[in-house]
């Protein structure tokens, strides 16, 4: 269900969810979780399952049971636009939880902040921990390893033939670490492996170390906006 990783000396468990369990902190890292992307896409006619809704907070409240955080941090992008009907799933779930709870604002967080401070939730625009820079938008910062979300990352892996897989992935660098889209219904953007980094991909109820030989590449790394 997990997979271990040591980063600056620091211990973390990579959470086949998408989220992110710092040990010594007892936090947990969750982004792009995308609240009210369902609703909003039903209210218009999409063709979206309303029980995917409930999966959200479903495998938010998994992933809290199995680490029991003293913190939750999201790393943006936790509601997808303005209020509608799953704001109030959303305050009625975060009275089921005991973590105090931070949310690092993101570019679709556009709801204000007095309202999620009404339920008890900090609202701030990046968070600096030792040597560590939490943000939504991937970062560079001399002297910080970045733990950010916003793209979405996903790899492509090609087998015998023209068969290929699109998975969700914890994307690191030397100085970065991106975080899946947490949410249902978020889509995935595919990267490229750069030289020197590691791909954790998510498959099922496990976090896979992706070889990077074994990567078809095709596109580049670009930062896109969501």
């Amino acid at each position: 269900m997990t997979h271990p990783i040591q980063l600056q000396g620091q211990s973390f468990q990579m959470h086949f969810s998408g989220a992110l369990f710092w040990v010594e902190k007892s936090m947990l890292l969750i982004s792009d979780v995308h609240l009210g992307k369902i609703s909003h896409f039903r209210k218009y006619g999409a063709a979206v399952p309303q029980n995917a809704v409930q999966q959200n907070f479903e495998a938010m409240t998994m992933a809290i049971e199995f680490f029991k955080p003293t913190k939750v941090v999201f790393l943006g992008d936790l509601f997808h636009s303005s209020l509608n009907k799953e704001w109030e799933l959303f305050e009625n779930w975060v009275n089921t939880i005991t973590s105090e709870m931070i949310l690092v604002s993101g570019n679709h967080d556009i709801i204000s902040p007095l309202k999620y401070e009404d339920i008890h939730i900090t609202v701030i625009s990046e968070l600096v921990l030792d040597s560590f820079l939490l943000t939504h938008h991937p970062e560079e910062r001399d002297g910080f390893f970045n733990f950010s979300g916003h793209i979405h990352p996903a790899i492509k892996l090609s087998g015998l033939g023209r068969q290929s897989v699109r998975l969700p992935c914890f994307y690191k660098t030397e100085s970065q670490m991106i975080l899946p889209a947490f949410g249902e219904f978020t889509g995935t953007y595919t990267l490229e492996p750069c030289d020197g980094c590691e791909v954790f991909a998510l498959l099922g109820d496990a976090v896979l170390p992706v070889p990077i030989k074994e990567v078809k590449k095709k596109h580049s790394f670009r930062k896109k906006s969501i």
